[in-house]
């Protein structure tokens, strides 16, 4: 995996990114132990509410704060588990102008809706998360877990749409105190909100426009964060590294995904491929017939390696030069930090051990 080391020297970010059930939170947890063990200060975040992140690491509990991962290396390790609300709660107090004005933003009915079930703000404020990680001067990598696919390419774009969001006029409009607005909004967008108070009442656009004349003058420091969120995912140290797995529909998703990163001027930096059958070479005939079955079971392997390969060849040659990692498949628990060495160990060559013939990882 020389290659693959290679191309991850001098990130600072690293995003795994691909379909769901290819075991990306492995792939970026062992990343993140391997590097570590390197002499890195990585710290590796996911968006998945799931304890997946935790077992593997060994930790009781991963919160929204960076938590150190006890352990013998040469660098450091923490993690983050997102908090989407408390993170948007965050943001809202470092641009209000007063507790005053915060409290009253966190108080609205819509703000609380907004920040907790609002499709993209999660994904929003993943991307913040990253950057407060990224700028905090604490790590030197971090190392993000992303939701499946087309999730995660909502988490890519997240900065430009809420910059988007924050640049429209009825927005702006909205934002201005009640008598104002009421002056500035054209007939149609008055008529557009009586229509709205009708269809979903009255008590609801109340809350919208009370939400958004709590966020008047905030809006510039939050549309000045996304430009600088995107310019981190967009920056010269920010790797992806798209997980995949030899089966068809996983790699289907993959080749999407690395398609739409593109169409928006992102290259993949390297791929892993994860529970690939691996090849153990040409089955030579024996005169001992005893063998036979062994032969046989390891030619019957030798077709599954070879299927493996040609079901991810064309992916491979989208992405290239790109350089690919496999990780083979093993009957490898995911449960504890030792085997994540193992598997750190295939990807980056950090200290892991080399897996035990009975040993599939998940």
């Amino acid at each position: 995996m020389a290659e693959l080391l290679r191309a991850l020297e001098g990130a600072s970010v690293i995003v795994c990114c691909g379909p769901g059930g290819v075991g990306k939170t492995t792939v970026s947890a062992s990343l993140a132990v391997g590097l570590a063990t390197a002499g890195r200060r990585v710290c590796v975040i996911t968006v998945d509410p799931a304890r997946r992140l935790a077992d593997a690491l060994g930790l009781a509990e991963v919160s929204n704060l960076p938590t150190k991962v006890p352990g013998e290396r040469d660098g450091e390790l923490w993690a983050v588990m997102l908090d989407s609300q408390g993170t948007f709660d965050d943001l809202v107090r470092r641009y209000s102008s007063s507790d005053e004005q915060a409290a009253k933003i966190r108080a609205n009915r819509l703000y609380q809706n907004l920040s907790s079930s609002l499709g993209g703000t999660q994904e929003y404020m993943a991307m913040e998360k990253l950057y407060e990680l990224t700028t905090s001067g604490a790590f030197d990598l971090v190392i993000v877990d992303t939701p499946p696919t087309r999730n995660a390419l909502d988490l890519l774009d997240a900065p430009r749409r809420l910059t988007n969001l924050l640049e429209n006029k009825i927005f702006r409009a909205l934002l201005m105190p009640t008598k104002a607005y009421l002056r500035v909004l054209g007939v149609a967008t008055q008529a557009l909100l009586r229509t709205i108070s009708v269809a979903a009442g009255a008590e609801l656009v109340a809350d919208a426009v009370a939400f958004f004349q709590a966020f008047a003058g905030m809006e510039d420091g939050f549309s000045e964060r996304a430009r600088a969120v995107k310019a981190v995912l967009e920056a010269e140290g920010t790797r992806y590294v798209v997980v995949t797995s030899p089966r068809p529909d996983a790699v289907a998703e993959a080749r999407f995904f690395a398609q739409k990163l593109a169409d928006a001027g992102t290259t993949v930096t390297a791929m892993v491929v994860n529970r690939i059958h691996p090849s153990f070479g040409p089955v030579e005939v024996s005169p001992d017939p005893s063998l036979e079955p062994y032969l046989e079971n390891l030619a019957h392997l030798e077709r599954l390696a070879t299927a493996d390969r040609a079901a991810v060849a064309g992916l491979v040659a989208a992405i290239a030069p790109a350089p690919v990692g496999e990780l083979p498949l093993m009957e490898l628990d995911i449960a504890d930090r030792s085997s994540l060495m193992v598997l750190a160990g295939l990807l980056v060559g950090s200290g892991g051990a080399s897996p035990e013939s009975s040993t599939t990882n998940r």
